[in-house]
């Protein structure tokens, strides 16, 4: 995409935006997740590696110019409104009528800035329908018929079609993509997820995740080292440390739980952590070479990493939040501190 051409059509396109809704479809049309920027963001992983970083620095120049053209749009707008309400007769100066902002809800916050970290690593923002089947939740992910998590007690199947179901993670997104897509490919996925829990301060029957892989050629565990490692820095701080604990997963080999040090005590140990220094945040391993040949992909050609952590975990992580209820009980008092 040519994004000299970009500019000269937005310069051309503000101006004769007249009206406060015309400068909204217009932010829409550049600034929405589908828009254009989004779009441009999209290209990186496909572009070669030494272009990356040129193309992604001219992405950021043209989001910041976007930014400061609509608000000089809407000063301007301002200013014809106001002019045009002292000549009809309003007192401007009487007190109006007082409309409370709205806010991000703390987990929308929290996806989008877990979002926004990985995509200025060059990966793209996909999304999935919540309504899955049978294949890409369970078996193109390697997991077995006889695995506990296929059972009724764990998933919620629709009672129309016992093949389809509501997803238990956002990992059949990554056989979504891997079905359309041929390498190299770097996305995240943020959603919804569904699992027929006890609704208690740790557990939820809906619940967050964002699920990430990367596929290429000579791919290994220190590359999803390194970039879990980046991503942790951004969340929680520079000083966090890391570390990478053996687990299984059926969808990935060799296989590990992920835990930062603790943010409360510094790893010191305290209550929060279990005076252990620290906590999990994240499952992760080597996509399993199951998983490629269920999509078509050459394992002996192909490598590829993947992660998947809970939103609302991060979240209570990162703000100190003890019951994951809260998200869920739209309580103004506690969504306004955020």
């Amino acid at each position: 995409m040519d994004i000299e051409a970009i500019k000269t059509q937005i310069e051309s396109e503000i101006q004769s935006i007249n009206s406060p809704q015309g400068l909204e479809e217009f932010r829409v049309k550049y600034m929405g997740r589908k828009g254009v920027l989004a779009q441009l963001t999209g290209v990186i992983p496909t572009l070669p590696v030494q272009e990356r970083a040129s193309f992604g620095q001219q992405v950021n120049a043209l989001k910041e110019k976007i930014l400061l053209i609509i608000k000089e749009k809407q000063g301007s707008l301002s200013g014809e409104k106001l002019m045009t309400q002292k000549g009809s007769g309003c007192d401007i100066t009487m007190p109006g009528i007082a409309r409370e902002l709205g806010r991000l809800h703390p987990i929308s916050q929290v996806m989008d800035e877990i979002c926004t970290i990985f995509s200025r690593m060059g990966f793209s923002i996909v999304e999935g329908p919540e309504i899955e089947t049978e294949f890409n939740n369970f078996t193109g992910l390697n997991i077995p018929l006889d695995h506990p998590s296929r059972d009724a007690f764990d998933t919620f199947y629709l009672k129309s079609n016992s093949k389809l179901l509501l997803r238990s993670h956002t990992s059949p997104v990554q056989i979504r993509v891997m079905k359309s897509e041929k390498p190299p490919l770097a996305a995240v996925v943020p959603g919804k997820v569904y699992r027929p829990d006890a609704t208690d301060a740790s557990h939820s029957f809906m619940f967050h995740q964002v699920e990430g892989f990367m596929v290429d050629e000579e791919i290994t565990f220190s590359d999803l080292k390194g970039t879990l490692g980046l991503f942790a820095k951004a969340v929680f701080g520079k000083d966090i440390k890391m570390r990478f604990r053996p687990h299984f997963f059926p969808f990935t080999e060799p296989s590990a739980e992920v835990d930062i040090s603790c943010i409360i005590c510094k790893g010191k140990g305290c209550s929060v952590c279990g005076r252990k220094g620290w906590l999990e945040i994240l499952g992760s391993g080597m996509i399993h070479p199951n998983v490629f040949k269920h999509v078509g992909y050459d394992t002996k050609k192909y490598s590829g990493f993947a992660f998947g952590m809970g939103i609302e975990r991060i979240a209570m992580l990162k703000y100190g939040i003890d019951d994951i209820r809260l998200f869920f009980e739209n309580d103004l008092r506690f969504l306004k501190q955020f």
